[in-house]
């Protein structure tokens, strides 16, 4: 029932964290843009899935360009985002018109591996979701006002992507309406009254946001392709 596989690749960011003046997911990392990696991942995991790029409106034809210049072409589209990280994927689940095992992916997170790619796949289809996430290795303190609490590190998880559902599960969940609290997929399909899975993350798996972890990302990747 869910043999299709669909990655949607939201790429919404402008850079000015990265301090760039185009967004960080075209820059380059070993001759390459990120947003290529990225692709490239998905792709080694599973050659028959389709990819739904979501891209500030103003860099749709730079995506195009970018992809036709390095041959990516074949079962790609693109896809205006939109204010909020939520309806920029709720843009890019409009490409899902069957039912499928639907990737919500920050383009940025070019350091995934294709064995989580599959992992995720394989808990989704087992049990409806697969929510990727690490162990907190830092200490974790709650701030309220002035006052400030420890929280128990062992009980704390850190969320990556790609957040991994039935398709069913997501497009029901994102005929809600918007609230603050929607800060990923799993918040929204929670709030829609379904319960999440955790998998396996990667604690390579970063999101490249500022320049040092661009800094990062380009070590990490030097040592893969030696």
């Amino acid at each position: 029932m869910y043999s299709k596989k669909i990655a949607i690749i939201v790429a919404g960011g402008t850079g000015q964290r990265m301090g760039s003046v185009i967004p960080k997911q075209f820059l380059d990392i070993q001759g390459k843009a990120i947003l290529l990696h990225t692709i490239d991942q998905f792709t080694a995991a599973f050659s028959d899935i389709e990819l739904v790029i979501v891209l500030p409106a103003a860099y749709i034809e730079e995506g195009k360009n970018l992809l036709q210049k390095n041959g990516y072409t074949q079962h790609i589209q693109l896809v205006e985002g939109g204010e909020t990280r939520f309806q920029s994927v709720k843009n890019g689940l409009s490409k899902v018109t069957e039912s499928s095992i639907v990737f919500v992916h920050d383009a940025v997170r070019c350091l995934l591996t294709p064995a989580l790619v599959q992992r995720c796949y394989q808990q989704a289809l087992e049990k409806g979701s697969a929510i990727p996430a690490v162990s907190a290795t830092d200490s974790v303190r709650i701030v309220n006002g002035e006052n400030n609490s420890v929280l128990d590190r062992e009980q704390v998880m850190l969320i990556q992507t790609p957040q991994t559902f039935q398709s069913d599960i997501l497009l029901d969940a994102f005929k809600q309406a918007y609230t603050a609290l929607f800060t990923d997929e799993a918040n929204v399909v929670e709030a829609n009254g379904q319960k999440v899975y955790l998998v396996d993350g990667e604690f390579e798996n970063i999101k490249i946001t500022r320049p040092l972890d661009l800094a990062i990302a380009e070590h990490i990747l030097a040592k893969r392709f030696s």
